[in-house]
């Protein structure tokens, strides 16, 4: 496998919330062998190994496969678009920006958002950041009729950041999109390669989750689908090393990957999580930890799903989530299905006993 191509592949394609098929797509081209592939109809997509017995507990390896983006709600008289969001973004990082926006023909424009220029605006505006309804995607028509006739743009087309993946190996640095949660995907699909058909304790399952921006709701699907003993969630995690004091920082690039205690929704599994630090200081894996009061993972519904699932979040560094660029580190990347493998490969049924409530031998 590839890995930079695959990277690249996943980063590039668009899939908002909803609108995943291209991602999933692009997954398709990487599966590892000796898996079967099958899709549910909330855009779910389950990596299932060919001779999986079904007699061992299994383990969810879970990712997301959308991206935050953006929906047309109208189109304008002059041909523009007012879209609204998909997913959570901070209203100062959308304008100025290309995107590409689905046509009712498949394919897929270009554009620009745009808001007034400030040769137009009055002193109240310039102080103020816009609105999302005073902006607009600007795809170059000059009517309604022409943007929905010859453009082929509808209302409900979704629309996503226009970038291209590129790598700098001389600083081991990533620049592209949807790093939240390709970068998850990958992983996903990089640690199930590498474990092959292996004998192992577990059964790996993975589950590409569709629409985590906008309320972790595939997740909610592929838990109560799988139904893990266990389960690991690979996220895009936001970097914090160029925003906080320095003894804060606790998910810094080029540290390893980042596993979080807990978030605003997951309180994570306490037996698992010191079993999987604790390994990978032995094994000499870079790994960082972090105590987070706000945001969430699919680890949210995955751990609450059937009769509670043990679950840790490997999180893979990213400066500048949420946004159309970010920057990550390709070693950090590599870590993170490093400690994957190796947690998956130690598991015995002693173990995971453990994890799930049993005493610790």
């Amino acid at each position: 496998m590839q890995t930079l191509e695959m990277i690249s592949a996943l980063s590039n394609a668009c899939g908002p919330s909803g609108f995943e098929d291209d991602a999933l797509r692009a997954v398709r081209q990487f599966a590892p062998a000796g898996y079967a592939l099958a899709g549910d109809a909330l855009n779910n997509l389950y990596l299932r190994r060919e001779k999986a017995d079904g007699a061992k507990p299994v383990l969810q390896l879970d990712a997301h496969s959308d991206e935050v983006g953006f929906m047309v709600q109208a189109v304008r008289p002059n041909g523009t678009l007012r879209f609204i969001a998909l997913g959570g973004w901070v209203n100062s990082n959308i304008p100025a920006h290309r995107v590409r926006v689905r046509t009712r023909f498949g394919t897929w424009i270009p554009g620009v958002v745009a808001a007034k220029p400030p040769h137009f605006m009055s002193e109240a505006e310039k102080g103020r950041t816009p609105e999302i309804e005073d902006m607009s995607i600007d795809i170059g028509a000059s009517s309604a009729e022409e943007a929905i006739q010859d453009f082929g743009v509808r209302i409900g087309a979704p629309v996503a950041p226009d970038v291209q993946f590129s790598y700098d190996e001389a600083h081991d640095l990533m620049f592209g999109k949807a790093f939240d949660n390709r970068l998850g995907c990958a992983a996903v699909l990089a640690t199930l390669e590498r474990l092959g058909m292996d004998e192992l304790a577990v059964d790996p399952v993975g589950a590409l989750a569709a629409q985590e921006e906008v309320g972790t709701r595939g997740a909610e699907v592929t838990a109560r689908t799988v139904k893990p003993a266990l389960a690991i969630a690979f996220e895009g995690s936001p970097a914090d090393d160029t925003v906080v004091e320095p003894y804060l920082a606790q998910t810094a690039i080029h540290k390893g990957p980042m596993l979080r205690h807990i978030d605003k929704r997951m309180i994570t599994s306490p037996r698992f999580q010191r079993y999987a630090l604790d390994l990978a200081g032995e094994l000499g894996i870079p790994a960082q930890e972090s105590v987070r009061s706000g945001g969430s993972t699919d680890g949210a519904p995955i751990h609450l799903s059937n009769d509670g699932v043990p679950t840790i979040v490997i999180g893979l560094p990213v400066r500048y989530i949420h946004s159309h660029w970010g920057i990550a580190s390709l070693s950090d990347f590599t870590h993170a299905v490093d400690l994957a493998e190796a947690v998956i490969r130690r598991l015995d049924a002693a173990t995971i006993a453990a994890f799930r409530g049993g005493a610790l031998a």
